[in-house]
């Protein structure tokens, strides 16, 4: 199994490479040079703050969800495990959902709590994140809609967050009103897959039924707790939001480290739709989101052009891609070595 994985976190950024390959062939690596040369260290230094303050706010939503759940974890350690989670997003294919698995392992392992507890964390976490994005892309894109008139790239972007605004809460909606049914039928499909995958792990014995029935139920109950806790909810949720504000100000920042200011509000609408690309089969979405912002900027700002734009987009994504892949390397690298306890 972990040899599987490493083929695909090879065969992944195997393909971003190529991706990012035919990105600077269209946008000029010359003028991409000359560009992130001319960045002064005052700017990379604001970068690299904006950068941690976006992952602690983002911790701090992980330490606020778990509190809900019961596991106290210090604003320290979330930040830590939020790494680690940002790491193993980065590095898997299709962003959170191939890297959820690993950080509820280092959930469950630093906070020393059950492993349905930590996946239940990081998918209530990831599942709020999104609220505020769309909500923030609706808003900036409207306030930018009264300024000038959108192009198509940005037309079928505003269709696409009205769309994904509409469609996954009432798809949440649906299974939260469904849950105990798809409960019953995650059980009654993951019990044998489960029980037969732990036949060829060694060291590891076979689950029973009632083991595995127990476990899903808790991954359930947990996610029932998050739900029914309004000041958590509310508190997550104003702790993603800012998150997502830093983002969009690392961007804005970005561009005038370059010498090419762009607007703020179309820093608002481009980060949470670059973000949509991140899940594809290019580890943390490597490549794909980079192409989306570098033609979302440059179809939104007629002063920026598409090589201009790239090298905006290349020195955000390099903080907010390789900060916390470094960090939560570390930080995984650590865990794997001795262990660690709060």
């Amino acid at each position: 199994m972990a040899r599987e994985n490493i083929r695909a976190t090879i065969l992944g950024f195997a393909a971003a490479f190529v991706v990012f390959a035919v990105l600077f062939y269209f946008a000029g690596v010359d003028e991409l040079i000359n560009r992130l040369t001319m960045v002064g260290p005052a700017f990379l230094a604001g970068l690299f703050v904006i950068t941690i303050l976006w992952l602690v706010t983002w911790g701090s939503s992980l330490k606020t969800v778990l509190g809900v759940l019961g596991v106290d974890i210090s604003v320290l350690r979330s930040f830590l495990v939020f790494t680690g989670a940002m790491f193993s997003n980065n590095i898997t294919p299709f962003g959170q959902a191939g890297g959820e698995p690993v950080t509820a392992l280092l959930i469950s392992r630093s906070a020393d709590t059950e492993y349905e507890t930590g996946l239940a964390a990081i998918a209530s976490v990831d599942t709020l994140n999104f609220v505020p994005s769309i909500t923030i892309a609706l808003i900036g894109a409207g306030y930018y809609a009264t300024e000038v008139t959108l192009g198509r790239n940005l037309e079928i972007a505003l269709v696409a967050v009205v769309g994904l605004a509409i469609g996954v809460p009432t798809a949440v909606y649906i299974a939260w009103e469904r849950r105990y049914e798809l409960e019953r039928k995650l059980i009654d499909a993951l019990t044998p897959i489960i029980q037969t995958g732990a036949r060829y792990i060694p060291r590891v014995s076979v689950p029973s039924t009632d083991g595995v029935e127990r476990r899903i139920n808790g991954f359930f109950r947990a996610i029932e707790r998050v739900g029914r806790n309004p000041r958590g909810l509310a508190i997550a949720l104003g702790l993603s939001g800012l998150g997502w504000l830093f983002q969009m100000v690392g961007l804005w920042v970005a561009f005038h480290a370059i010498g090419a200011p762009i607007a703020f509000s179309i820093a608002l609408f481009v980060v949470p739709i670059g973000a949509i690309a991140g899940v594809t089969p290019l580890p943390g979405g490597a490549g794909g989101i980079e192409w989306t912002l570098a033609i979302l900027v440059s179809a939104a700002s007629g002063a920026v052009s598409f090589d201009v734009a790239t090298a905006g987009v290349v020195l955000f994504r390099g903080f907010i891609y390789w900060v916390p892949t470094i960090l939560g390397g570390i930080v995984l690298g650590l865990e794997s070595a001795r262990g660690w306890r709060a």
